[in-house]
């Protein structure tokens, strides 16, 4: 699924093209990809011009009319957003243009004969309309945006003693921190030295200093490079993310830790595969 480096990429891209396109008319494909009935949600969106695009945890969230409305599209496994028809200011074309969407869901008509392709191979991704108070109530779930100067690491600390949770589960918790997923869970984990089965509330001050350290790290270097594109992800542009290659344990089970050599192994917890180095994140 892609992540908050992923989406964050996408969203500046699209942030490039999209504010000020008044959407014409809204085609839907695929009925199962929203959240509420077709009819509404295309009346909804039906002459409304995209004010911003934004994102907060994994959703590109985008204002419509100055924020009278909210079209909030979660990714999910498999979904991208395919911008089409439009042309940077210097003239060229996004690179999408080049690839053709092979399972669109829902296409947004936009003026001046442009469009907005959501794209969705599983279709485990949505697209829904939101007013102005459900945003609202939507965005106050969430917990704190891990890259917000506002997110501490006493801030963080101080979440994590309030559970005992395995200390990977509780980082993908949306409600408690926004926008990491498996991949950069495992990465700040590592980062810290902390074994990801570990209890939450084991963790301490400054475990959670190298954690919170190792996050911002992480996250911010993998939007440097664009993200991680492990199958389907892909940014504006139609390019995959290039920061795969500097991930230091995720998915490199049997592999050497880039620190110890030690092999990195693979542990399920609740489900899902996280990754670590025995010798430097020890149980």
């Amino acid at each position: 699924m892609p992540e908050l480096p992923e989406v964050e990429t996408l969203v500046r891209g699209l942030h490039l093209l999209l504010p000020g396109c008044r959407i014409e008319r809204t085609r839907v494909i695929h009925e199962d990809v929203l959240r509420q009935p077709v009819r509404r949600f295309r009346n909804e969106v039906r002459h409304r011009t995209i004010t911003a695009v934004e994102r907060r945890a994994k959703n590109i969230v985008m204002p419509l009319d100055d924020g009278e409305a909210f079209l909030v599209v979660n990714l999910g496994m498999t979904g991208a957003l395919f911008p089409q028809r439009f042309e940077r200011s210097n003239g060229s074309a996004p690179g999408s243009l080049a690839r053709r969407p092979t399972h669109p869901a829902v296409r947004f008509h936009l003026d001046g004969g442009r469009a907005l392709v959501f794209h969705d191979v599983r279709r485990f991704g949505t697209v829904e309309v939101l007013s102005a108070e459900a945003w609202r109530v939507r965005d106050a779930r969430l917990g704190p945006e891990p890259l917000s100067d506002e997110f501490g690491a006493a801030d963080l600390h101080a979440g994590l003693v309030r559970s005992r949770s395995p200390v990977r589960n509780w980082l993908l918790d949306q409600r408690r921190i926004a926008g990491v997923g498996n991949i950069y869970a495992s990465e700040a984990c590592f980062r810290a030295g902390v074994h990801p089965e570990r209890p939450a509330d084991s963790v301490t001050p400054g475990e959670a200093a190298g954690m919170h350290r190792g996050l911002r790290d992480v996250l911010g270097a993998a939007i440097e490079h664009g993200g991680t594109t492990l199958q389907d992800y892909r940014n504006a542009d139609g390019r995959p993310g290039l920061f795969g290659t500097l991930l230091q344990v995720y998915g490199r089970e049997g592999e050497p830790c880039v620190s110890c050599g030690s092999p990195v192994e693979r542990i399920v917890i609740a489900n899902r595969s996280a990754f670590f180095c025995p010798e430097c994140q020890p149980r």
